[in-house]
């Protein structure tokens, strides 16, 4: 994957052409010569969510295999805690 970079006032004067760059590769922006931002398209940006949405229903499944109670049983449970008779 090809990487550009460009300093925060690179950024500021050249906007329009690093928006078309970040559309095909990600653009780090540098500012005092140091990495602080990543510009990349939205389709890029809604693939990595996708992908860390993937982890965390992994993450999910293994915790209910280890024992922890899955959101079905949490949510009845809460149901359960709100809406019963007891006034305490």
């Amino acid at each position: 994957m090809l990487m550009t970079t460009a300093t925060a006032t690179e950024l500021k004067n050249r906007l329009g052409a690093f928006l078309d760059t970040a559309l095909t590769e990600p653009v780090f922006i540098q500012k005092s010569g140091r990495d602080v931002a990543v510009l990349l398209s939205r389709q890029h940006y809604a693939h990595l969510q996708a992908l860390e949405d993937e982890i965390w229903a992994l993450r999910a499944m293994f915790a209910e295999q280890s024992g922890y109670i899955g959101a079905d049983t949490t949510q009845q449970t809460l149901h359960d805690m709100l809406h019963r008779d007891d006034p305490c």
